[in-house]
């Protein structure tokens, strides 16, 4: 086999090994035995509306429920409709939600592109040279 195809072998290892490293959301786990009955022993209803309610006062996310056609007062409304597992579950989460989005995965994801490029150049004896 050529130096090159060697190389690939490795790259598409080692690149299969780091995504097989970054975690996804929606992993099936095993649910602690206090959480499968709905609701934690010191479930506060009105705490979690407060939670939530705090979360939608945001600037950024009621400007996305009026671009979606949903007012402040209806989302406030619809949030009373809510069973309380639902309000609890709503509320534990609202911590995950990020208004801009996750800009880690894309730091991780150019680094491993930097150290692939880097672990290539040196099996295949290439050198970079950078002058002005």
């Amino acid at each position: 086999m050529s130096l090159f195809k060697i190389s690939l072998v490795w790259y598409m290892i080692f690149s299969c090994l780091i995504l097989g490293m970054i975690p996804r959301e929606g992993f099936a786990l095993f649910v602690p035995s206090e959480l499968q009955s709905g609701l934690d022993a010191g479930y506060n209803r009105n705490g979690d509306l407060a939670t939530i309610q705090g979360f939608l006062e945001k600037k950024i996310v009621s400007q996305r429920l009026l671009d979606l056609g949903l007012s402040t007062e209806e989302a406030y409304a619809r949030l009373k409709n809510l069973s309380d597992e639902q309000i609890h579950e709503l509320a534990t989460h609202v911590d995950d939600i990020k208004s801009g989005g996750d800009g880690l995965t894309v730091v991780v994801f150019l680094l491993v592109i930097v150290v692939l490029v880097i672990v290539i150049l040196q099996l295949t004896g290439h050198k970079v040279i950078i002058t002005k």
